[in-house]
C-alpha cells in the first residue's frame, strides 16, 4: 500500500472533498506547519491533512481572538493530544490543498484551502514542530443505485433547505445550481446538514458514495420531519446543539 506523509492539521470539525476550508490560524505548532507550506514552490500543491478531533481532547484554535494556549514550545506539537496523538483522531481525514496561505504582520495567517482525497492515518508523528500523519489514499468507490440514490438525495436536501429557510447561511445553493455527481452530491449534502461532528466523521468515511448517499437520505428525512414538526420555532433554535464548527 503506497503512503504519504503530510502536516496534520487537527479540527474539532470534519473535512470533505470539494469544500472549501478557511481557516485564522494562530497557535505556533500550526504557524510553524503554514511556515514550511510556504516554503513550497507556488505551483506546486501545499498540501496537509485535515483530522476531526475525537470528543473530549484539545480543539485547535483556529478563530480570531482566541488565546494562544499552545505558543510555549515546551507544550510541544502533540499538546492536548495525550501521549499517543492517533488515539486522539478520527482514523479517515481529508487532504486540503491550500490555494492561499497568508501571513500577517503578527505572525498568525490566513489560509484558504481546498479538500480534495480522503486519505486513512497509519501513524502519527510528533518529533518536529508540528504534526504530520502517514496516509494512505482512499479510493471513492461507486457503489450500488448511487445515481438514483444521488437523485433522492437531491430532492429530500430541497425539502431540508426549505425548512431552513432561516438559516440561509447554512444553505448550499438553490435547486437549480446543485451538481448531480453522485460523489459531489454525497460531500457536498454532508457539509451542509445540520449534524454533529461524529455523524459528518461517519458520512466521510463510508465506505461507497451509495453507502453515503442511503445514510444522508435516512438522515434528511428524519431531520426534515423533525423540523415539520416544531413550526413554531424559528429555523435558528432549530439549528442550536451540537453541530460541525465547518
Amino acid at each position: 500500500m503506497t503512503t504519504v506523509r503530510l502536516p496534520l492539521f487537527p479540527l474539532n470539525s470534519v473535512l470533505f472533498p470539494g469544500l472549501v476550508l478557511p481557516l485564522n490560524v494562530f497557535e505556533e505548532r500550526y504557524r510553524a506547519m503554514m511556515r514550511e507550506l510556504l516554503k513550497t514552490a507556488e505551483d506546486e500543491p501545499r498540501r496537509f491533512a485535515v483530522v476531526a478531533i475525537r470528543d473530549g481532547h484539545e480543539v485547535a484554535s483556529t478563530s480570531p481572538g482566541l488565546p494562544d494556549p499552545t505558543a510555549l514550545p515546551e507544550r510541544g506539537p502533540s499538546a492536548g493530544f495525550g501521549p499517543d496523538p492517533l488515539r486522539a483522531f478520527h482514523k479517515v481525514a481529508c487532504v486540503a490543498d491550500a490555494a492561499t496561505v497568508r501571513e500577517r504582520p503578527d505572525g498568525t495567517f490566513e489560509v484558504l484551502a481546498t479538500g480534495t482525497t480522503r486519505v486513512r492515518l497509519v501513524s502519527v508523528d510528533a518529533s518536529g514542530p508540528f504534526l504530520t500523519a502517514e496516509l494512505e489514499t482512499l479510493e471513492e468507490e461507486s457503489g450500488d443505485g448511487a445515481g438514483a440514490l444521488a437523485e433522492g438525495v437531491l430532492r429530500a436536501f430541497r425539502q431540508y433547505q426549505k425548512r431552513l429557510a432561516g438559516a440561509r447561511e447554512r444553505s448550499l445553493a438553490t435547486g437549480a445550481d446543485l451538481p448531480d455527481e453522485p460523489s459531489v452530491v454525497s460531500y457536498l449534502v454532508a457539509a451542509a446538514m445540520m449534524l454533529d461532528t461524529p455523524t459528518k466523521q461517519r458520512l466521510l468515511q463510508a465506505p461507497d458514495t451509495a453507502s453515503r448517499l442511503r445514510d444522508e437520505l435516512k438522515l434528511l428525512r428524519s431531520e426534515t420531519a423533525i423540523i415539520r414538526s416544531l413550526p413554531s420555532l424559528p429555523a435558528a433554535e432549530l439549528t442550536r446543539g451540537p453541530t460541525s464548527l465547518n
